[in-house]
């Protein structure tokens, strides 16, 4: 099954040491399923256990995190887009998805160099007056090194790993294929929607690789800081900047980890705090634009309280309508309005999602928000309520949108990281402010207006183009081409069970007619055939036998399917 899927693939090889890999940590199950086994078993791979007895002992998130390990770098990055789908894993998922170490042995500076070259178009001697061929950082997909401009400037070159390109196709392109099968074969596997999150994944992890595009993500959010002399983004130098290359602006500052060092240089935790959460609030909430992962490796504090955000490789985007939508369901969790609530979380609801009884749901949710309700805001726990609400929609079969997901996953983070600079941290009373501008701004005339006339838009375009549709209805049913198309899903299955009914009878008829006819063949004198028996009696009732147990058969089968 999957064996021929894969037949043109480029790298069958690494599709074997994905399946070696699976069964080692004890997914031998999964391997066999999607049809991975009989090829591992026809290749011949040798599985060389390391430490047998301490992978029985590991729960299976602990297992799927060690095999995304070793598979390399794009199976890391899909775990840490994994640990964004709150709405897809439990906790303890989420927990082991978000250990996901970036980090891989560097490449040394000789194999870069030549790289480095054709990207800058001289030789990275002459093109920085000092650079470290020590990398600072060495991640699965780039390396950082630190440099000086001419001009005295410190900066750091991120720099793709060479050939890591072609590596990562590969394996997209294993991953698709695996995930189709996984898809059509496996249904209990189905509600996590394999298809859906390599296509995202895929999506995300070729932007990751473009670092022009990464630099065109920080010089937008620079822009929307440019007011906030306390927010500082690395300024991108474009003229070495390219698809393999990013140079930008070195952050001299202290890491987000490192709170006794922020201690020490006597900056204030509580003022820390309430600027980090404004900053990305603000660009979740009136920029529409973010950046998707403010985990501590990313945050730097600087002297003057001040907070610089670097590597824009993951961000994300919400609409206008999204933002709205948002500050509606957040300002129904501080307000107790689950109505409110209820209604934002089944229209966020996938479209592919199964059908849910909505007062069921709306009954869940109120009887969360009523646990809250008298609470101090200063009380609430913002990130853990979303998460709650995330697993309500999860006990419901539902998902969230890709955007959604994201988003919420960085709300968390960001509330996390405010509650270590300041366990008094209260994300409500921060987020107040920003939720009533979006709602004042979404009832101002201005925007009341924009949407009528968008509305009054669409109208006078549906009333113009009626009679041309009429006409062209008109004439197709004057052609005798007039169709509708109706999908039910109910009456195709009783299409379905009919065809296969009609079926089975006609092949029942044929068998009844072979006997009948066989029997009377049999009583012909003057054929001796086989042993005695009329030959052509003989054949009749042979087929007779095929046909009843292919009715047999059929029967068996389709009482499996319903």
């Amino acid at each position: 099954m999957l064996w021929k899927a894969l037949g043109a693939a480029r790298e069958l090889t690494r599709a074997h040491d994905i399946a070696a890999v699976l069964v080692r940590y004890g997914f031998g199950d999964l391997v066999r399923r999607i049809g991975m086994a009989d090829a591992l078993e026809r290749a011949g791979r040798a599985l060389h256990w390391h430490e047998p007895e301490e992978l029985a002992r590991l729960e299976p998130p602990a297992r799927v995190r060690r095999a995304f390990e070793e598979l390399g770098p794009t199976f890391i990055k899909l775990g840490q887009i994994l640990a964004t789908r709150v709405d897809l894993f439990p906790p303890e998922w989420i927990v082991e998805f978000g250990r996901l170490q970036d980090a891989a042995p560097a490449v040394p500076f000789e194999q870069v160099r030549e790289q480095l070259t054709e990207d800058l178009g001289e030789a990275p001697e002459s093109a920085f007056a000092e650079i470290d061929t020590q990398p600072v950082a060495a991640a699965s997909l780039a390396q950082v090194y630190r440099a000086r401009l001419h001009d005295g400037r410190a900066v750091i070159l991120k720099v793709r790993r060479p050939g890591i390109r072609p590596t990562v196709e590969a394996d997209l392109q294993l991953l698709a294929r695996v995930a189709e099968i996984i898809e059509a074969e496996a249904p209990d596997l189905r509600r996590y929607r394999p298809c859906q999150i390599v296509h995202e994944f895929t999506l995300s992890l070729r932007r990751e690789l473009d670092f022009a595009a990464e630099c065109r993500y920080a010089e937008r959010v620079a822009t929307s800081f440019v007011e906030r002399p306390d927010i500082v983004i690395p300024r991108v130098h474009w003229q070495w900047c390219g698809e393999r290359l990013n140079v930008q602006d070195y952050i001299d500052g202290i890491p987000g980890r490192d709170l006794a060092a922020v201690d020490a240089a006597g900056l204030e935790r509580k003022l820390l705090a309430r600027r980090g959460a404004s900053a990305v609030l603000k660009m979740m909430l009136e920029d529409g634009f973010f950046h998707a992962d403010p985990h501590p490796g990313n945050v730097f504090y600087l002297h003057g309280n001040r907070i610089a955000f670097i590597d824009f490789g993951m961000v994300g985007r919400l609409s206008e309508a999204r933002r709205y939508e948002l500050a509606v369901l957040l300002n129904g969790l501080v307000s107790n309005d689950a109505a409110a609530v209820a209604d934002v979380l089944l229209e966020w609801r996938d479209a592919e999602a199964p059908e849910t009884e909505p007062e069921r749901l709306r009954h869940e949710i109120d009887t969360f928000v009523d646990q809250y309700k008298g609470v101090p805001l200063k009380q609430l726990d913002i990130g853990a309520m979303l998460s709650d609400l995330v697993m309500i929609l999860r006990e419901h079969g539902l998902s969230l949108p890709p955007d959604l997901s994201l988003l919420i996953k960085a709300f968390i983070t960001l509330e996390g990281m405010g509650r270590q600079l300041d366990p008094d941290f209260d994300m409500g009373a921060e987020a107040a402010p920003f939720l009533r501008r979006v709602l004042l701004a979404h009832h101002a005339p201005g925007a009341i207006a924009r949407r009528s006339w968008r509305t009054l838009g669409d109208a006078v375009d549906l009333v113009t183009g009626l009679p041309r549709d009429l006409s062209q209805l008109f004439r197709s049913a004057r052609r005798g081409k007039l169709q509708v198309q109706v999908d039910i899903v109910s009456l195709k299955r009783l299409g379905d069970q009919l065809d296969r009914a009609a079926t089975r009878m006609t092949i029942g008829i044929v068998t009844a007619a072979l006997i009948i006819g066989s029997a009377i063949v049999m009583t012909v004198v003057g054929d001796p055939g086989f042993a005695g028996l009329n030959t052509l009696g003989l054949l009749g009732f042979f087929g007779a036998v095929a046909g009843g147990i292919a009715v047999l058969l059929s029967i068996w089968r389709g009482g499996r399917h319903d």
